[in-house]
């Protein structure tokens, strides 16, 4: 039998002004740091960073992403890092930043600290990045040794930030168990190695449960830019949970099928790595003959949070079948995750793109909602 694996970031703390208490958590840890934002960022939280970075007397070498998290990327800031004598990495923003900050902590050995700005991705507490090329399309996954030594979410902040990014979180997060789920079945492999924990199956499952009661009412609250307990759990489900649950629990279809996106041209690039997780979930769904009430929840709370649900949603209305066989290929490229839970040829996914995209058109047309 394979081994069981396991993993998780060192600590992860969460509440409203999180972020001011950074100083006391890495009180000894070292005296130096590289803080990794884009331009937008530093004005939202990066700046405070560094106030309370200096009040604990850590010098820092701030540092501007340029919003891609590819190779290139992380050479030129590890470079920075290696100059400053780094020996903390901090990342504050979204999901590319905190990918491209873990990799530069990884090539310095540094102590790594992530800040998240949004509660956008489960990316924040896991030891692999997200590699993409100088033009935004999937290359690989990065793997390291060790999670994130301190993953660190001001509640405040998240609320702040627009609802949109909330609700990518949630498409993303919503991913978790039906993938882990799908591994599990068919004993696949974790992004950890080994198979999937009780612990893991247990945090996917309760990801699952804490967004169907909670998803809606935190993106409310997130509209507002209040801080409520609906949002609170809402943003742990995102991060934490759903971090902990795809890492140690597997991946599956939807994350392949939004690795296939990438390979398209045109407007689909403007869409958040949840919302293209979206659809994906939906097309996992489908290949896995689930009844319509079934795949009807999860569209339901798509849309009551404008998440997309169809192929025109996604910037795909005219799509081709070429194209639609060219994302299947991509999903189903070798080393792709997809087979860990899946036997299934590229024909067979463009298959179930095309009638996910038709049963979400009839959900819809059921609503009384007609497409342009």
């Amino acid at each position: 039998m394979k081994e069981r694996v396991y993993i998780s970031p060192s600590k992860y703390v969460q509440g409203r002004n999180a972020v001011q208490k950074i100083g006391q958590h890495l009180e000894g840890i070292g005296k130096t740091a590289v803080v990794i934002a884009d331009e937008t960022v530093w004005d939202i939280a990066g700046n405070d960073v560094v106030s309370y970075l200096k009040e604990a007397n850590i010098r820092t070498e701030n540092v501007v992403f340029n919003g891609e998290a590819s190779t290139a990327e992380m050479d030129r800031i590890a470079g920075i890092a290696k100059e400053a004598e780094a020996s903390i990495v901090i990342g504050v923003g979204g999901g590319k930043t905190l990918d491209t900050a873990k990799a530069v902590s990884d090539e310095v050995q540094a102590f790594t600290v992530i800040v998240p700005t949004t509660a956008s991705t489960d990316a924040p507490t896991s030891a692999l990045s997200v590699v993409y090329s100088d033009e935004g399309v999937f290359e690989s996954y990065r793997f390291y040794n060790k999670n994130p030594d301190l993953v660190l979410l001001d509640s405040k902040i998240i609320a702040e930030a627009p609802p949109r990014f909330l609700a990518s979180g949630i498409a993303d997060a919503l991913a978790t168990y039906v993938e882990v789920r799908s591994v599990v079945n068919n004993k696949g492999n974790t992004m950890a190695g080994g198979q999937t924990t009780l612990a893991a199956q247990a945090i996917a499952k309760k990801c699952e449960e804490v967004l169907f009661d909670y998803a809606l009412l935190a993106y409310e609250s997130n509209e507002r830019k209040v801080v409520t307990p609906a949002l609170e759990h809402v943003i742990e489900a995102n991060t934490l949970l759903s971090g902990l649950g795809f890492e140690s629990g597997g991946l599956g279809a939807a994350h392949a099928i939004h690795n296939g996106f990438t390979a398209l041209e045109g407007e689909i690039h403007h869409l958040t790595h949840g919302e293209k997780v979206a659809f994906g979930t939906l097309v996992q769904l489908t290949m896995e003959e689930h009844s319509q009430e079934e795949i009807e929840k999860y569209m339901a709370l798509y849309m009551s949070l404008d998440l997309p649900i169809t192929l025109e949603d996604i910037k795909l209305k005219d799509v081709s079948r070429e194209d639609i066989l060219k994302v299947a290929e991509t999903a189903t490229a070798e080393g792709e995750t997809i087979h860990q839970a899946f036997s299934v040829t590229a024909e067979e996914v463009a298959d179930a793109i095309v009638a996910t995209d038709q049963y979400a058109k009839s959900f819809k047309g059921m609503l009384g909602i007609e497409e342009e």
